[in-house]
């Protein structure tokens, strides 16, 4: 089966064996909005159904890998009509990257923060340019991390470091990702020669058997992953009727720290 799917906002090119998957609103720093979360749903889903691609490179286009999730678009979310579809897609988007059948490779070519940092944890591997950030940064307007952001953190730093890094919500170079077991790779100079040469290493190996062992622990945390994207999607509804909420966009919008009261 052959992929060909491009949108607006999302790009998919096959070379071979891979698929390399573009989050594709440079001008935004690549924050997610709806009709792009859509887009890569329908890419992965595409993907994965291929026998032909077994490593798949999900990478943002311009100076950044994603924002996260876009924050006008959430301005004009007025109830949870608008609110819960939107969680839908985006629990829908991390299940279907966490459990395809793929060798997946996050490469951050520039800030990945909230929910863009959510989806890259998502994936089986993660090469971080030198100069790049990451960041969980919800806390600072007020809100909770979702796209299985607390599944992923507790799996890679244990509940009370989870919780830490959720809290403090800063930015974290490279180095300090690394070092704290969130990424596993840092290239210091060339991104894509350290891409090309993790995909070069995959595609010497029984690709097959590294997928099995891949689904065998995606099928085991499953029940898990989708119990977290459910409490994270009414844990945000909660927290996005709180004043503290309401300041914190009101902050953001107006290029100021924002002023919170605990309510």
């Amino acid at each position: 089966m052959s992929v060909n799917f491009e949108t607006e906002k999302v790009n998919v090119t096959v070379n071979g064996r891979v698929a390399n998957v573009e989050l594709n609103r440079p001008e935004t720093l690549n924050a997610m909005d709806k009709e792009m979360i859509k887009g890569l749903v329908c890419a992965l889903k595409e993907i994965s159904d291929s026998d032909d691609i077994d490593i798949v490179v999900l990478t943002g286009r311009g100076k950044a890998f994603s924002s996260g999730g876009d924050i006008k678009s959430m301005i004009t979310m007025k109830d949870e009509s608008d609110f819960f579809p939107i969680m839908e897609c985006i629990s829908d988007l991390i299940i279907t990257l966490y459990n395809m059948p793929k060798l997946t490779l996050s490469a951050i070519n520039g800030p990945a923060a909230g929910l863009g940092f959510s989806l890259a944890l998502a994936t089986d591997h993660i090469i971080m340019h030198g100069q790049s950030k990451v960041a969980m940064n919800f806390i600072g307007i007020g809100l909770i991390p979702d796209g299985g952001a607390h599944f992923f953190l507790e799996k890679r730093l244990g509940e009370v470091k989870a919780k830490q890094l959720i809290w403090e919500g800063k930015s974290l170079t490279a180095e300090e990702a690394f070092t704290q077991g969130l990424i596993q790779e840092i290239a210091e100079n060339d991104l894509k020669e350290a891409v090309e040469l993790r995909i070069r290493e995959w595609l010497s190996k029984p690709v097959q058997a590294m997928i099995k062992t891949k689904k065998i622990l995606a099928e085991k945390n499953r029940p898990q992953l989708l119990k977290m994207l459910e409490l994270e999607k009414y844990g945000q509804f909660k927290m996005r009727q709180t004043q503290d909420h309401l300041e914190g966009i009101q902050a953001f919008a107006e290029k100021r720290k924002p002023n919170f009261i605990g309510k």
